[in-house]
């Protein structure tokens, strides 16, 4: 089983605001946008998607189903794939909220939500129940190695699912790159059930 996790492209947003859960527009065109990841696909040899999975907010689902019309498919969209909802501090600069809430923040990673919004855990707990439940929806037919899914998401939950298949902290997971438009690939072994990194951010 092959997930191909695809960040959205850049959006019309000014750089340095959070928009985490806001659904902001994409900077570009959708249609042109997904014809460069599909060429991009290609180039690195992604099989092509048996179905195309998406975030419900516009910046992906819009790319999404570019890329699935292209292969006579439906996108499924699904909520759990919404990047991490910050309250109060979307559509804020990260430079304007207080320093001592960022700093509350980061000496609690995983469980602090001062924004109001949702903590990391919680977060973590969503994405990853997203991630379960395509693993066991797929395992009547692990025999089916091409099995692959294209899912158009965010840069959270690409970190948050590649944490969870290669049993990693989330919080090693953040440090990592990962461009607009960047894709990552993860490869689940029918034989042993175990996750490996095939790409990271190209």
């Amino acid at each position: 089983m092959d997930l191909v996790l695809i960040r959205h492209p850049a959006v019309a947003v000014e750089p340095g605001v959070c928009y985490g859960s806001s659904d902001v527009p994409l900077a570009g065109d959708a249609a042109h946008e997904a014809a460069r990841l599909a060429q991009r696909l290609d180039a690195l040899g992604a099989r092509a998607p048996l179905r195309v999975e998406s975030s419900p907010l516009t910046r992906c689902a819009r790319i999404a189903h570019a890329l699935a019309s292209a292969h006579g498919l439906a996108p499924c969209v699904d909520e759990r794939l919404a990047e991490m909802d910050f309250g109060a501090w979307e559509m804020r600069r990260w430079d304007a909220i207080e320093r001592a809430q960022i700093d509350a923040w980061a000496a609690d990673f995983e469980h602090a939500r001062m924004h109001g919004g949702e903590s990391v855990a919680q977060f973590d707990a969503r994405v990853g129940d997203w991630l379960d439940e395509a693993r066991v929806a797929r395992e009547a037919d692990e025999a089916d190695t091409g099995d692959t899914a294209w899912v158009v998401t965010h840069a959270g939950v690409i970190r948050a699912l590649t944490a969870r298949a290669l049993d990693l902290p989330i919080s090693r997971c953040v440090r990592w790159p990962l461009e607009m438009a960047a894709l990552v690939w993860l490869r689940r072994d029918a034989a042993s059930g175990q996750w490996s990194l095939v790409r990271w951010n190209v």
